[in-house]
């Protein structure tokens, strides 16, 4: 799914369109294309919205070029987007003003302990022209 708005470009990449979305597509049904858009509004303003929430978090920066971490709920929830467990890895480019997600998961999918070594090693397998960019 590719969606462009007048800020950011937001893509998601086919990997996570072929792994981790699928299930919360077949889990979730209508409530995650709303949760998809919701995902693609917030992205979208990605420049205006990081610093002035929780939700998403700079794992790592280098220039231009960013990897955030984003909670987020499904729609129709009411739990919070931090307590869900759902998470996003995206990669941000200000000078391009695009956002690709990388990676879609619940916490159920990618746990403790290390959650955070084993999406990294995810972005390391499947991404290496990014990862690169940080190492």
């Amino acid at each position: 799914m590719s969606i462009s708005f007048d800020e950011y470009y937001v893509k998601f990449e086919s990997f996570t369109e072929r792994h981790y979305i699928k299930s919360f597509s077949k889990k979730y049904k209508s409530s995650w294309a709303e949760t998809e858009g919701s995902m693609v509004s917030f992205l979208s303003r990605i420049d205006t919205v990081l610093g002035n929430t929780t939700r998403a978090e700079i794992v790592y920066a280098k220039g231009c070029k960013k990897i955030i971490k984003l909670d987020f709920k499904i729609a129709g929830s009411n739990e919070s987007a931090k307590t869900s467990g759902n998470r996003a890895v995206v990669f941000v480019d200000d000078n391009q003003k695009e956002c690709r997600v990388l990676l879609v998961y619940s916490k159920n999918d990618i746990s403790s302990p290390n959650e955070t070594q084993k999406w990294q090693a995810i972005i390391k397998e499947n991404y290496s022209d990014i990862w690169s960019i940080f190492s």
